[in-house]
This record gives C-alpha cells, sequence and structure tokens, in this order.
C-alpha cells in the first residue's frame, strides 16, 4: 500500500501589515470591537504580489524543506478563490515560475475548505501510484475582493500562502483518513458573486442577482458561525474515527483561522481544552484557502509538532464546504541554512529565465510561419 507524507512546508506572507486600529480609521469600528469578536489583531496585504507570485514562494520553501527537485514534482493542486484569470490555473504559473517541466497543474475552488480538498485530491493521486511526489497550495490575494466599506467583513480578511510537498512511501503513516462535505443549498451564506453576474438588465450594474457586489464577498455573519460550530465537530470525530483513532490520540488540531470565538466553541462541543487548536489568526487574520498551510508551518516553527504526533487539519467556509483530514508527522523539521535557501533559490532564476527563452523561441517561431488564421484568409481571397 501506498502513502502520502509531508515531506515539506512553507509559507509567505506579504510585508505590509495592517492593524485594526488603520481599519477603525475607514470604518465606524474600533480594535477592542474587532479583537473582542474576531481575535484578531492585524492581517497582511499584498502590496505587488500577486495570488501566483505568493503560491510561488510557499512552494519554494516547502521544496527547499523537502531537499526536493522541482523536477521530481509530479502534481501541483493550488486552492485558491482569488486566482488571477479564469484560465491559465494559478497553479499553471506557479509550474513556470519553479521549473517543475514534469508537473501537471490545477486550480481547485473550495473556498476555506480549498486545502484540505486539495490534500485529499494529491493524496488519492499518489496512493494510486499515479504520481510519486505532488505540491499542494492555498494561496490567497483577499483583498483584493474586500468590500473595505462593509464592517462585517473588511476586518477579517488578509493575503498569504501556504504549501506542502507529499512525498509517496510505503511506510505506514502521513494522510491517514479524509473527509469532504457540501452543502449548496448555504451558498448565499458566504459568497464572492462573479463579475459576468452583472447582466441582468433590471439591476444596478454593480450588483449580482441576489443582491450582493459583484466582485466583492458577502457573508452572513451569524449563518456562519452557526454553521461552522454545528459542523466541525462532527467531521472532526469523523474523521479521526475513520483512521482507526481516537480524540485522545491527538496531538493538535489546525483549524481554518476564521474566528477565534468558533474555535473556542468547537473546542467546547468536543470536550478537549483550547489549547489542542493552533492559531495565528492574531497575526494574519482569515486567509482562506491558505490559511491552514500557513498555521501548519507555524506550528512546526513553534516546536508544536513532533515525529508520530497526529494532528488533525479542518477547514470550513463558502460553499458552503467542510473538510478534515488526519495526519501522522512523521519527520523532523531540518534545518535550512540561509546557503541552501540562496542556492535552491538560484535554480528558480534559471528557471525564469529558461521560461522566458522559450516564450521567445515560441513567438520568433510564429512569425516565421504562416499562422493557420493567415492561411484561411489566404483561402477565402481566393
Amino acid at each position: 500500500m501506498l502513502y502520502a507524507h509531508i515531506a515539506g512546508w512553507g509559507r509567505f506572507l506579504p510585508d505590509r501589515v495592517l492593524t485594526n486600529d488603520e481599519i477603525s480609521r475607514q470604518v465606524d469600528t474600533d480594535h477592542e470591537w474587532i479583537y473582542s469578536r474576531t481575535g484578531i489583531n492585524e492581517r497582511r496585504l499584498a502590496q505587488g504580489e500577486t495570488t501566483a507570485t505568493m503560491a510561488f514562494e510557499a512552494a519554494a520553501r516547502a521544496l527547499a524543506r523537502a531537499d526536493m527537485h522541482p523536477s521530481q514534482v509530479e502534481l501541483i493542486i493550488v486552492a485558491t478563490a482569488t486566482a488571477e484569470y479564469v484560465f491559465p490555473a494559478t497553479a499553471s504559473l506557479v509550474q513556470d515560475y519553479l521549473g517543475a517541466t514534469r508537473a501537471g497543474a490545477f486550480d481547485l475552488s473550495a473556498a476555506c475548505s480549498g486545502f484540505v480538498y486539495g490534500l485529499s485530491m494529491a493524496n488519492g493521486a499518489i496512493q494510486s501510484g499515479s504520481v510519486r511526489n505532488a505540491i499542494v497550495i492555498g494561496a490567497e490575494r483577499l483583498s483584493l475582493v474586500t468590500d473595505w466599506t462593509d464592517r462585517g467583513t473588511c476586518v477579517l480578511f488578509g493575503d498569504g500562502a501556504g504549501a506542502v510537498v507529499l512525498k509517496r512511501s510505503h511506510v505506514p503513516g502521513g494522510i491517514l483518513a479524509t473527509t469532504l462535505r457540501s452543502d449548496g443549498s448555504g451558498a448565499d451564506m458566504l459568497s464572492l458573486p462573479n463579475h459576468h453576474q452583472n447582466n441582468i438588465p433590471f439591476l444596478a450594474p454593480e450588483f449580482s442577482p441576489n443582491g450582493q457586489h459583484v466582485g466583492k464577498i458577502t457573508m452572513n455573519g451569524r449563518q456562519v458561525f452557526r454553521f461552522a460550530t454545528n459542523n466541525v465537530p462532527e467531521i472532526i470525530e469523523e474523521t479521526v474515527a475513520k483512521a482507526n483513532l481516537t480524540m485522545k490520540d491527538v496531538s493538535l488540531i489546525i483549524p481554518h483561522q476564521a474566528n477565534v470565538r468558533i474555535i473556542e466553541n468547537v473546542a467546547r462541543k468536543l470536550g478537549v481544552p483550547d489549547t489542542l487548536f493552533f492559531t495565528n489568526l492574531d497575526k494574519v487574520g482569515n486567509t482562506s484557502a491558505a490559511s491552514i498551510p500557513i498555521a501548519l508551518s507555524e506550528a512546526v516553527k513553534a516546536n508544536r509538532l513532533r515525529p508520530d504526533d497526529v494532528v488533525v487539519l479542518v477547514g470550513f467556509g463558502g460553499g458552503l464546504t467542510w473538510a478534515a483530514s488526519v495526519v501522522k508527522w512523521d519527520v523532523t523539521p531540518p534545518d535550512v541554512t540561509l546557503l541552501d535557501r540562496e542556492w535552491k533559490r538560484a535554480k528558480y532564476v534559471w528557471a525564469r529565465g529558461r521560461s522566458q527563452a522559450r516564450r521567445f523561441f515560441r513567438q520568433m517561431g510564429a512569425r516565421l510561419s504562416r499562422s493557420p488564421n493567415k492561411m484561411i484568409e489566404s483561402g477565402r481571397k481566393k
């Protein structure tokens, strides 16, 4: 039997910090109101970074931790709700930036549950034998789709990316069990209406058919809170049982970093201490699909995970979707020196140069040959 082990991890956060006090100068709120209801002090905002470049940075760090060359990667999955393009996939851009020339790549849309969904897809590919190594990334630039006039949502969201490298092994461990769930009847509770939804003639152009602002996140906070506190404890227990374990075997739970009050309520329903949950939303806010891998990287750095620990990753959000994965942690965090990082980074500079060269020669080839369109026009003239 084949197993998918986490062999590397990494995160990237933009330098720009947006504090609660800064937000309070834009909308009617203050630091105490925000922190008491969410547990968030500050969040990061991209300033020039894109979803793809942040995803690349996180993936490059994860590969460095795994001591793996990009040519060994056979699958790249990016979970995101804020891709730059409908197509090409953000994952394809990351594949090019990394120089992972043997990798397939695609994006996955499951909102804040996306990273766990991506783990499930990559795990299945590894267990089936179709790939040996994969990168799963959660990356978001939510600042672009946040309504900065809406006090209920603008205090929550931040930008960033996190990634893990999954490696095939015959040794039992790694991803032990995963559960995926969805309830589309709650789609209007948390959504991001697309730009093409403004073609209904009797509506103002900035609104979608259900009255939501096009291109901006809208949320019914109370209903989302109720949904999360009702469903997250159940899916955690169900997935732990699937792995033939009990809650007593769990060393750490890394939840989607949405709201500290949700996490406290989930802990209470499970009958476990709050300290079993790792949180970092006070510094980064809600980064949607990126929140779990960012938190995982920080948990490793904080020495919260040791070899043979059992960790539960659980996400919940728009869709409605929710998902959990039970992972046996099998690795001792390796030391990565500055020299190692710079040497590995040189490979990506080479990959970028090679990509530009291929693009140049492709363009030159098109100019030197007759394009299909010109051949068609030539035939019509005759």
